[in-house]
């Protein structure tokens, strides 16, 4: 296998210091690289609906709720850890576009439900696949077994970064 550019900063980093480690560059030196492109990609195919990346996320939690597509905004800023200011933001634009519906909770006069409009569903639901195309497009270039292990892996790395906070001085 030939080497990519992760590999020569790497390999820069051991030659100018040796007692450095640089090895966990190697995975997420390309992690990065590779969420970059992928993100870059699906936000060019979000664009053709009108929405960015933080929109679908909105429209997609909406749509993962099930029926009646219905959340909590604050339910919805804690899915997608995001503050009550960023989720306004984009509830206003998603309103504005017709694609979400903010309205009274029944059950508590002070509170909001936001709730996934028929055009807003159909918004998310090609998006998504449209999302997919370009994930499964890099994707395939590993058999599936291959996907299924990266996909184990990154589990565990994703558990263990979840664990705790991170000591630099460790």
């Amino acid at each position: 296998m030939t080497g990519d550019e992760v590999d020569a900063i790497v390999e820069q980093w051991r030659r100018e210091r040796p007692g450095m480690r640089p090895e966990p560059m190697a995975v997420f030196g390309r992690i990065y690289r590779l969420a970059r492109l992928v993100g870059d990609g699906q936000e060019k195919v979000y664009a053709d609906w009108g929405i960015g990346r933080g929109e679908f996320d909105v429209l997609a939690a909406l749509r993962r709720s099930g029926s009646p597509y219905t959340l909590a905004p604050k339910a919805l800023a804690a899915s997608l850890m995001l503050t009550s200011g960023g989720m306004t933001g984009r509830l206003d634009r998603l309103e504005r576009a017709g694609l979400v519906r903010r309205s009274p909770d029944p059950a508590d006069r002070r509170a909001l439900r936001v709730t996934l409009t028929d055009t807003g569903r159909r918004v998310v639901e090609e998006s998504a696949e449209a999302g997919l195309v370009v994930q499964r497009q890099i994707l395939d270039a590993l058999p599936p077994a291959d996907q299924d292990r990266l996909a184990d892996l990154l589990r565990a790395l994703l558990a263990a970064a979840e664990a705790g906070p991170v000591d630099p001085a460790r």
